[in-house]
């Protein structure tokens, strides 16, 4: 039976929550359970705290997990764990800010008190950039309030929109430390069992949510023209009509393309333009 590590809480929880939900696992409906059993698909879900996910997969308790690409770097776990899929939510940028004006680049920051909720991402880092500052500050949250109350000089955080930093008077500066999104991570090198239907369904989902299925019909003489705008993955699927002038066409067309994509259609001829969602998918 696979072993699959989940958030617990927070965003990152319930986004997992759904991507698995959508690739046929069952989850939890009470918060409080920890470990949930999912027989049919043969999978044992953990939910555990995202900062101790990493942890538990390198060493080998879990087989695999779902988390963030900062938080399994801030793990230090080494080569005992590696990056296998990137899921594409809970986007993010880890990145330095200071009060409005007051540093502009990384040197800036040369013996200076960094606070953190990421200590070894952040020491990585500096190390790797040859920065030596005053001090690496931990605190486990509200970093943005550490200089105002002179704790540090600066902060290292995790960045969404950035509001929150302008309301404390902090703007970033310098350029981002690195990029993060929830991932998959498991053991490095190894393969259990479950865990390539586990990707299979993953992917899937993945290329679900950006692509629609276009359907249409359009006069054959048209119809080259009409590929080219809509070529699919492969090929598109062309089916004969009784008007034997025209064809009807389904293929796939990049969600954020498809109103785009209906308009250069309908100003070839083509007519009964219609798009749907694509629940599942397997490449």
């Amino acid at each position: 039976m696979l072993r699959i590590a989940v958030p617990n809480k927070g965003a990152l929880s319930e986004a997992a929550r759904d991507i698995l939900q959508e690739a046929g696992y069952r989850q939890r409906r009470d918060t409080k359970e920890l470990v949930m059993i999912d027989p049919e698909n043969e999978v044992e879900f953990f939910y555990l705290r995202p900062r101790d996910i990493a942890v538990y997969v390198a060493g080998g308790s879990l087989d695999v997990g779902l988390t963030g690409r900062d938080l399994y770097l801030d793990a230090q776990v080494g080569d005992d764990a590696e990056e296998l899929l990137s899921l594409g939510f809970a986007r993010s940028t880890f990145r330095f800010a200071a009060p409005a004006g007051k540093y502009t680049s990384l040197e800036d920051l040369a013996g200076k008190r960094i606070a953190t909720s990421y200590d070894g991402l952040l020491e990585d880092y500096l190390k790797g950039q040859h920065i030596q500052p005053e001090r690496i500050v931990h605190l486990d949250g509200a970093v943005e309030s550490a200089v105002s109350l002179g704790v540090a000089d600066a902060i290292a955080d995790v960045v969404e929109t950035g509001n929150t930093l302008k309301a404390a008077g902090m703007e970033t500066f310098g350029e981002a430390i690195m990029t993060s999104e929830a991932i998959l991570i498991g053991q490095t090198g190894k393969t259990p069992e479950g865990l390539d239907v586990l990707m299979r369904r993953l992917q899937g989902v993945l290329v679900a949510r950006r692509y629609v299925m276009i359907d249409y019909d359009v006069r054959r003489e048209h119809l080259d023209e009409a590929s080219a705008v809509t070529p699919g993955l492969e090929s598109p699927t062309i089916s004969p009509l009784q008007d034997e002038d025209w064809v009807a066409v389904r293929s796939m067309v990049r969600k954020d393309q498809m109103n785009k994509v209906m308009d250069q259609l309908y100003a070839l001829g083509a007519r009964a333009i219609l798009a749907s969602a694509i629940h599942a998918i397997r490449m």
